[in-house]
């Protein structure tokens, strides 16, 4: 595929079993405002897979190639990009995050029904979880897509990874102004931008950029502040 990204199979029957999961569930409870199969395959499941060349690059600079990966999927909603993700490399240890109890109802169910295993699901905020012993600094590598500008999301990530792991952000093409706005926090925060990736997604031409910040020192105590002050008082430039 042109992201390269190759599914077997039984991978691609995972993905249509996905789909018709999220269109008949849809029906119930809001799960994503786009109803067309073609523009949920690309936009939810081939945009979750961008990130795809940066876990594996990862796993190939920071860890024996032989370790698991454990990942946490932060305000993942129907499961983006968290399953998709799960889909395409299996043996990642996955965590799925939300604080929003019917749309957990949803990936409990999917997940059972894909028989994907190494998937915790979690109904919580980050506030919380990232204080809490069990979570803090646990995570090789953080994920979100589409939950909160930079700044704040870097207040919902960094506390969860791993010394040396890292924060990957999914942005589109205006992440320059998000990346100004929110440089404080990530140093705040113990992190660094190492890099970012440009992917253009198939189909659409639209532009993707992948945020990789890498957790540098260890985040400070306070941090995350408590629920709803990170997205009040964002830690802007």
């Amino acid at each position: 595929m042109e992201l390269g990204v190759p599914l077997n199979a039984s991978q691609i029957a995972m993905f249509v079993k996905y789909l018709s999961a999220l269109q008949t569930w849809n029906k119930k409870i809001n799960l994503t405002s786009i109803k067309d199969p073609e523009e949920i395959c690309v936009k939810h499941f081939l945009d979750s897979l961008t990130c795809v060349k940066t876990i594996n690059l990862y796993k190939n600079v920071q860890l024996n190639k032989k370790n698991t990966i454990s990942i946490i999927d932060i305000g993942t909603g129907a499961g983006f990009p968290g399953i998709p993700l799960k889909i395409a490399l299996p043996s990642l240890k996955l965590t799925l995050l939300d604080s929003h109890r019917k749309k957990l109802e949803f990936l409990k169910e999917l997940v059972n029904d894909l028989n994907i295993k190494e998937v915790e699901i979690i109904k919580n905020r980050a506030e919380i979880i990232g204080q809490d012993k069990n979570f803090r600094s646990s995570f090789n590598i953080v994920i979100s897509r589409a939950v909160a500008p930079l700044s704040i999301l870097s207040e919902y990530s960094l506390p969860l990874v791993k010394k040396n792991g890292w924060f990957i952000a999914q942005k589109g093409k205006e992440y320059e102004d998000e990346l100004n706005n929110g440089s404080k926090a990530i140093e705040l925060l113990g992190g660094l931008l190492i890099k970012i990736e440009t992917i253009c997604l198939p189909f659409l031409n639209q532009e993707r950029n992948i945020l990789i910040i890498k957790k540098i020192k260890d985040t400070p105590d306070k941090y995350p502040r408590r629920n709803g002050i990170p997205r009040k008082r964002p830690l802007n430039n």
